[in-house]
């Protein structure tokens, strides 16, 4: 593992922009995911993550499977190695690599992010030409069951920097959301009980001003009328009155 701690966030993004390109030249194209997404995204709250000192480590993307020998031969090229051992064992979904000279690490996810739940991802790549969607960052961290205070934080960023809406231009695309939630229960369940999470943090933190924890809060009302208002299958609705009685997550390993 990468033992990088360099605090500028600007070389990393620059790293990763040239990754991206240097990929999508060979026709795969990659989008970053993660802390990293959340600050490019986030100009107007990157004071955040600076006066928390937060550290970025690494590149994380998504890519298409059909893409994994042209995304190891973008990586060779610009002087990284992929992990051998991650990939005979987790090739099919995901691929690590470092790079010797410069100590930078970087992460590939295939098709979907699969933790505590399943986010899938492969048809929605072109939507933005650096990162996932708004949408999808939302819900990145979202799903996250036991969620902690710097991915909340980080969402909260991203809500308080772009309104709600029905399109993706640098908006919270809520009927995505919505969607996503209504095809399993048990994902709605960890994402609303997160949104609750983040209010509750919405009301406590100094990191916001009054103002900014106002719209905050009404723009999670925003993606909870959405969510709501999203027509739920049968399945959804049977396993909604089992509850919590069964587990509705997964316990997520490190690699």
């Amino acid at each position: 593992m990468s033992q990088y701690t360099g605090k500028d966030a600007g070389e990393f993004i620059a790293e990763a922009e040239k990754i991206i390109e240097q990929a999508e030249n060979k026709g795969a194209p990659l989008r970053l995911i993660g802390a990293l997404a959340f600050h490019l995204h986030c100009p107007g709250y990157r004071h955040i993550h600076e006066k928390w000192g937060r550290v970025f480590t690494d590149t994380d993307f998504v890519a298409r499977g059909e893409h994994q020998e042209l995304i190891i031969e973008a990586y060779a090229e610009l002087g990284y190695r992929d992990d051998e051992m991650i990939t005979t064992l987790y090739g099919r979904d995901r691929l690590v690599f470092d790079n010797p000279e410069t100590g930078m690490h970087s992460d590939i996810f295939f098709d979907k992010l699969d933790f505590c739940h399943v986010l899938q991802l492969r048809d929605r790549l072109d939507v933005d030409e650096l990162t996932i969607p708004l949408a999808e960052l939302f819900l990145e961290k979202m799903q996250i069951y036991q969620i902690n205070e710097k991915d909340i934080v980080d969402t909260m960023m991203l809500i308080a920097e772009h309104p709600v809406g029905e399109n993706d231009r640098e908006t919270i695309n809520a009927p995505v959301i919505a969607e996503v939630l209504a095809a399993e229960w048990g994902f709605w369940r960890t994402v609303t009980g997160n949104m609750e999470k983040l209010l509750d943090l919405n009301e406590k933190t100094d990191l916001f001003n009054a103002e900014e924890k106002k719209l905050i809060e009404s723009r999670i009302s925003e993606i909870h009328d959405h969510i709501d208002r999203e027509p739920k299958p049968l399945a959804w609705k049977m396993r909604s009155k089992v509850g919590d009685r069964v587990k509705w997550y997964k316990d997520v390993d490190e690699l």
